[in-house]
Protein backbone atom coordinates (compact mmCIF):
# COMPACT_ATOMS: atom_id res chain seq x y z
CA UNK A 1 0.00 0.00 0.00
CA UNK A 2 3.04 2.26 -0.08
CA UNK A 3 2.08 3.35 -3.60
CA UNK A 4 -1.31 4.75 -2.57
CA UNK A 5 -2.56 7.60 -4.71
CA UNK A 6 -5.09 9.24 -2.42
CA UNK A 7 -6.27 11.74 -5.01
CA UNK A 8 -9.49 12.55 -3.13
CA UNK A 9 -7.44 13.90 -0.21
CA UNK A 10 -6.39 17.42 -1.11
CA UNK A 11 -4.24 18.17 1.94
CA UNK A 12 -0.52 17.57 1.56
CA UNK A 13 0.34 17.28 5.26
CA UNK A 14 -1.10 14.69 7.64
CA UNK A 15 -0.49 16.91 10.66
CA UNK A 16 -3.10 19.37 9.37
CA UNK A 17 -5.70 16.62 8.95
CA UNK A 18 -4.99 15.33 12.47
CA UNK A 19 -5.39 18.66 14.29
CA UNK A 20 -8.86 17.85 15.58
CA UNK A 21 -9.01 14.06 15.75
CA UNK A 22 -8.24 11.71 18.60
CA UNK A 23 -5.24 9.48 17.98
CA UNK A 24 -3.41 6.95 20.10
CA UNK A 25 -0.06 8.21 21.47
CA UNK A 26 1.86 5.85 19.19
CA UNK A 27 0.03 7.18 16.12
CA UNK A 28 0.49 10.79 17.27
CA UNK A 29 4.26 10.19 17.58
CA UNK A 30 4.40 9.42 13.83
CA UNK A 31 3.13 12.89 12.95
CA UNK A 32 6.24 14.72 11.89
CA UNK A 33 5.55 18.11 10.36
CA UNK A 34 6.00 17.25 6.68
CA UNK A 35 4.63 13.69 6.56
CA UNK A 36 2.16 13.20 3.72
CA UNK A 37 -1.26 11.61 4.24
CA UNK A 38 -0.10 8.59 2.19
CA UNK A 39 3.04 8.08 4.27
CA UNK A 40 1.20 8.55 7.56
CA UNK A 41 -1.55 6.12 6.59
CA UNK A 42 1.04 3.58 5.41
CA UNK A 43 2.83 3.80 8.77
CA UNK A 44 -0.42 3.37 10.67
CA UNK A 45 -1.18 0.26 8.63
CA UNK A 46 2.35 -1.13 9.03
CA UNK A 47 1.96 -0.82 12.81
CA UNK A 48 -1.58 -2.25 12.67
CA UNK A 49 -3.01 0.90 14.26
CA UNK A 50 -6.30 0.28 12.52
CA UNK A 51 -8.62 2.42 14.64
CA UNK A 52 -6.25 5.35 14.15
CA UNK A 53 -6.16 4.64 10.41
CA UNK A 54 -9.97 4.68 10.35
CA UNK A 55 -10.13 7.97 12.27
CA UNK A 56 -7.51 9.52 10.01
CA UNK A 57 -9.06 8.41 6.73
CA UNK A 58 -12.57 9.35 7.92
CA UNK A 59 -11.34 12.89 8.61
CA UNK A 60 -9.12 13.16 5.51
CA UNK A 61 -11.72 12.17 2.94
CA UNK A 62 -14.17 14.77 1.64
CA UNK A 63 -17.41 14.50 3.61
CA UNK A 64 -19.47 12.91 0.87
CA UNK A 65 -16.83 10.25 0.17
CA UNK A 66 -16.32 9.63 3.89
CA UNK A 67 -20.06 9.16 4.37
CA UNK A 68 -20.12 6.77 1.42
CA UNK A 69 -17.30 4.80 3.05
CA UNK A 70 -19.38 4.49 6.24
CA UNK A 71 -22.29 3.28 4.09
CA UNK A 72 -20.16 0.67 2.30
CA UNK A 73 -18.85 -0.72 5.59
CA UNK A 74 -22.29 -0.66 7.19
CA UNK A 75 -23.81 -2.43 4.19
CA UNK A 76 -21.37 -5.28 4.98
CA UNK A 77 -23.06 -5.62 8.39
CA UNK A 78 -26.60 -5.23 7.04
CA UNK A 79 -26.01 -8.04 4.56
CA UNK A 80 -25.23 -10.31 7.47
CA UNK A 81 -28.79 -10.18 8.76
CA UNK A 82 -29.58 -6.95 10.58
CA UNK A 83 -33.12 -5.68 10.83
CA UNK A 84 -34.97 -4.05 7.98
CA UNK A 85 -35.29 -0.91 10.12
CA UNK A 86 -31.52 -0.52 10.16
CA UNK A 87 -31.43 -1.18 6.43
CA UNK A 88 -33.91 1.68 5.98
CA UNK A 89 -31.72 3.99 8.08
CA UNK A 90 -28.69 3.07 6.01
CA UNK A 91 -30.61 3.70 2.80
CA UNK A 92 -31.23 7.30 3.86
CA UNK A 93 -27.49 7.86 4.22
CA UNK A 94 -26.85 6.16 0.88
CA UNK A 95 -29.44 8.38 -0.81
CA UNK A 96 -27.63 11.46 0.46
CA UNK A 97 -24.27 10.08 -0.72
CA UNK A 98 -25.74 9.49 -4.21
CA UNK A 99 -27.54 12.83 -4.32
CA UNK A 100 -26.50 15.26 -1.55
CA UNK A 101 -29.67 17.32 -1.32
CA UNK A 102 -31.07 19.05 1.74
CA UNK A 103 -34.11 16.78 1.60
CA UNK A 104 -31.98 13.63 1.84
CA UNK A 105 -29.73 15.17 4.50
CA UNK A 106 -32.75 15.95 6.70
CA UNK A 107 -34.22 12.49 6.01
CA UNK A 108 -30.96 10.89 7.18
CA UNK A 109 -31.17 12.88 10.40
CA UNK A 110 -34.78 11.85 11.02
CA UNK A 111 -33.90 8.22 10.36
CA UNK A 112 -30.96 8.33 12.78
CA UNK A 113 -33.10 9.96 15.49
CA UNK A 114 -35.57 7.08 15.23
CA UNK A 115 -32.88 4.72 16.60
CA UNK A 116 -30.95 4.15 19.82
CA UNK A 117 -27.64 5.00 18.09
CA UNK A 118 -26.30 1.52 18.74
CA UNK A 119 -25.83 0.50 15.10
CA UNK A 120 -23.39 1.65 12.40
CA UNK A 121 -26.31 2.68 10.16
CA UNK A 122 -27.29 5.40 12.65
CA UNK A 123 -23.81 6.89 12.52
CA UNK A 124 -23.66 6.71 8.72
CA UNK A 125 -26.91 8.68 8.66
CA UNK A 126 -25.52 11.21 11.14
CA UNK A 127 -22.41 11.57 8.98
CA UNK A 128 -24.69 12.60 6.11
CA UNK A 129 -26.58 15.05 8.32
CA UNK A 130 -23.42 16.64 9.74
CA UNK A 131 -21.80 16.93 6.32
CA UNK A 132 -23.17 20.36 5.46
CA UNK A 133 -26.05 22.73 6.06
CA UNK A 134 -27.44 23.50 9.48
CA UNK A 135 -27.94 21.34 12.53
CA UNK A 136 -30.86 23.55 13.57
CA UNK A 137 -34.40 22.92 12.37
CA UNK A 138 -35.37 24.52 9.07
CA UNK A 139 -36.50 28.15 9.11
CA UNK A 140 -34.36 29.19 12.10
CA UNK A 141 -30.86 30.68 12.15
CA UNK A 142 -28.20 28.38 10.70
CA UNK A 143 -26.08 26.36 13.11
CA UNK A 144 -23.32 24.78 11.04
CA UNK A 145 -21.83 21.49 12.23
CA UNK A 146 -18.23 21.47 13.43
CA UNK A 147 -15.79 20.53 10.67
CA UNK A 148 -14.84 17.24 12.30
CA UNK A 149 -18.33 15.88 13.10
CA UNK A 150 -18.73 13.97 9.85
CA UNK A 151 -15.36 12.28 10.36
CA UNK A 152 -16.29 11.32 13.92
CA UNK A 153 -19.60 9.82 12.79
CA UNK A 154 -17.91 7.95 9.94
CA UNK A 155 -15.22 6.56 12.25
CA UNK A 156 -17.91 5.54 14.75
CA UNK A 157 -19.92 3.75 12.07
CA UNK A 158 -16.90 1.88 10.75
CA UNK A 159 -15.59 0.88 14.17
CA UNK A 160 -19.03 -0.38 15.22
CA UNK A 161 -19.35 -2.30 11.95
CA UNK A 162 -15.91 -3.87 12.41
CA UNK A 163 -16.79 -5.41 15.77
CA UNK A 164 -20.54 -5.87 15.41
CA UNK A 165 -20.98 -9.51 14.43
CA UNK A 166 -17.60 -11.15 14.83
CA UNK A 167 -15.46 -9.18 17.29
CA UNK A 168 -12.82 -11.89 17.22
CA UNK A 169 -12.31 -11.13 13.51
CA UNK A 170 -12.17 -7.36 13.95
CA UNK A 171 -8.55 -6.99 12.81
CA UNK A 172 -9.31 -8.62 9.47
CA UNK A 173 -12.52 -6.64 9.12
CA UNK A 174 -10.60 -3.40 9.76
CA UNK A 175 -8.13 -4.35 7.02
CA UNK A 176 -11.01 -4.91 4.59
CA UNK A 177 -12.74 -1.68 5.52
CA UNK A 178 -9.52 0.34 5.27
CA UNK A 179 -8.83 -1.09 1.82
CA UNK A 180 -12.33 0.01 0.84
CA UNK A 181 -11.63 3.49 2.23
CA UNK A 182 -8.35 3.68 0.33
CA UNK A 183 -10.17 2.66 -2.84
CA UNK A 184 -12.60 5.54 -2.30
CA UNK A 185 -9.70 7.92 -1.61
CA UNK A 186 -8.14 6.80 -4.89
CA UNK A 187 -11.36 7.60 -6.77
CA UNK A 188 -13.07 4.19 -6.64
CA UNK A 189 -16.44 3.31 -5.18
CA UNK A 190 -15.17 1.22 -2.26
CA UNK A 191 -16.92 -1.91 -3.43
CA UNK A 192 -13.81 -3.99 -3.83
CA UNK A 193 -13.25 -7.65 -3.19
CA UNK A 194 -11.00 -7.14 -0.21
CA UNK A 195 -10.51 -10.75 0.84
Amino acid sequence: MADMQLKKIDCTRAVIICQDIELDDKARSLLVDEITPQAFLAQLLDLQLYTDAVRFLARALPRREATWWACVCTRHVIQQGDSSAMSDVLETAEKWAYDPTEEYRRAAHAAALSTRFDHPACWAAMAAFWSEGSMAPPNVPVVPPADNLTGKAVAGAIMLAAVRDKPDEAMETYRIFIRQGIDIAEGGNGRINAR
